[in-house]
């Protein structure tokens, strides 16, 4: 019994060591269209949909002092409709039966994703297009007013749960002060209440652009040109970011302090 053991413990440990060691193998397309948006397609057969994928290079590592939280700020911005749709951006998505809707913004990137049915991707196309090109229109004071108190909400929440703020101290000791990483993505409570409206539609026009974006799709192909009743969507949004490289580059860390 006991050899019977170690011979099944060994087994799994091979067994894992081998998963750990195989290579992954996933096979995409990858263009780029003329407005300067880059295009990943991955064929997936195994069901009729279509798994969408948008991401924006910009994230908290974009704020400077004073300003912290607006990446996370606009994410919740992008669900408010845009110049040509007056109205709760999951509705149409939810009459189609998609799944998996929503957005997350972390240090270094914004994205927004949904799985649709395939007769729906022109839909979610044209919807993330939409919203790329043609936002600012639609967020007013009372649409900012009202996120900023949703993201302050998520985050009296989250520091009101045991330990809720450790992760605030561990960056702001690790990093130098200043340094985009040394705050949460999530900001300070005065900084949010202190967004204006200008600096919504700076954040748009800096990096809400298609040539500072990345699409995403897993779906089943129904042709052999990956994407092309989706590229005249896409070619709708011609508006580029006025600084799709953000305005930080890498900075050293020195091992003092905390190390």
């Amino acid at each position: 019994m006991k050899r019977s053991i170690i011979f099944i413990c060994a087994l799994t440990l091979s067994g894992i060591a081998f998963a750990q060691n195989a290579e992954l193998d996933i096979l995409f397309e990858e263009f780029y269209l003329d407005n300067g948006l880059r295009v990943i397609v991955h064929e997936d057969r195994k069901a009729p949909i279509v798994a969408v994928t948008l991401w924006y290079h910009v994230g908290s590592r974009n704020e400077v002092t004073g300003k912290t939280g607006f990446a996370h700020l606009f994410e919740h911005l992008m669900f408010n409709g845009s110049e040509n749709y007056d109205g709760e951006y999951f509705a149409p998505f939810q009459e189609v039966g998609a799944t998996g809707m929503n957005g997350t913004t972390n240090t270094d990137r914004t994205n927004y994703f949904q799985t649709v049915p395939t007769t729906a991707l022109d839909l979610a196309m044209w919807m993330e297009s939409d919203r790329m090109g043609h936002l600012l229109g639609a967020i007013d004071q009372d649409k900012l007013d009202e996120q900023r108190g949703v993201v302050q909400n998520e985050k009296r929440q989250r520091e009101n749960q045991p330990y809720g703020r450790a992760f605030d101290y561990i960056v702001g000791n690790v990093f130098p002060e200043g340094h985009p990483y040394s705050w949460t993505t999530i900001g300070s409570m005065e900084d949010l209440d202190a967004a204006t409206l200008e600096d919504v539609y700076e954040w748009f026009r800096t990096y809400y652009g298609p040539n500072n974006a990345t699409l995403v799709l897993a779906v089943m192909l129904t042709s052999k040109q990956p994407g092309s009743p989706s590229s005249v969507i896409w070619s709708y949004s011609t508006r580029t970011t006025t600084d799709a490289n953000g305005h930080l580059g890498p900075r050293g860390l020195s091992r003092t302090g905390v190390w």
